[in-house]
């Protein structure tokens, strides 16, 4: 799992990788590029290439896909936060707001509890990572504004 932190304009994500009580790597990469999408995610991911395989065709396996991600969509100018209903059988593509902050992952409430606060995004997850064992390693940081190219107004 990991945890994912969005405020402010700002993707903040760790880069651990876990399996059961073990942890793989403090380097893994959660961000990935695929047709100019780019999609930062959470789950497991060995679900990841069935999961953008959904996102791009709309066609649900039959087996579990345990992922969910952000994603930034230049061809729509949006970020949404998208998912699968694996019973139903559809993915939800849910725009997100700009303006609100929003967290996914194993470290999910900690990090939303850091940004009522009046934490960031970033220190959001590091927060996560006080109390979440499956988020650690390396905070990564994208900027919404600057990857859609807005111009933000204080």
């Amino acid at each position: 799992m990991t945890t994912i932190a969005y405020k402010d304009g700002i993707i903040a994500y760790d880069s651990r990788a876990t399996r059961s009580n073990t942890i793989i790597s403090d380097k893994a990469n959660k961000k990935e590029i695929i047709n100019g999408v780019v999609f930062i995610y959470c789950g497991a991911t060995c679900d990841f290439e069935n999961f953008v395989k959904c996102y791009f065709n709309k066609e649900i396996p039959s087996s579990p896909i345990e992922v969910s991600a952000y994603v930034l969509d230049k061809n729509y100018s949006r970020l949404y936060c998208v998912g699968i209903e694996q019973e139903d059988k559809y993915i939800f593509k849910i725009p997100m707001p700009f303006d609100i902050p929003d967290a996914m992952g194993s470290g999910e409430a900690y990090a939303l509890t850091a940004m009522d606060m009046g934490c960031s995004a970033k220190e959001a997850v590091k927060w996560a990572m006080k109390r979440d064992f499956n988020t650690g390693g390396k905070i990564n940081t994208l900027n919404v504004y600057k990857f859609f190219g807005i111009k933000k107004e204080n």
